[in-house]
């Protein structure tokens, strides 16, 4: 998500909390802002989680991975 994209989901906060508000298009907008910028997040934990290691007392490591039946 770019600094871009980020600013103007600032601006469409706070421009909902003024006395005009936001029109149908910029909630619209918004939303699809919201959606993105949260999906983006999701990925950057993923990728975080995916190069994540467990070290045991003795020393080894093994890469942490989502259980078996677990949803990710």
């Amino acid at each position: 998500m770019t600094q871009e994209k980020i600013a103007r989901i600032n601006e469409l906060a706070r421009k909902s909390k003024t006395p005009e508000g936001l029109t149908d298009a910029e909630k619209a907008e918004q939303q699809a802002l919201r959606r993105e910028y949260v999906e983006a997040c999701k990925r950057s934990l993923k990728s975080q989680l995916d190069a994540t290691v467990v070290v045991s007392p003795d020393g080894s490591r093994r890469p942490l991975r989502l259980q078996e039946g677990k949803k990710g």
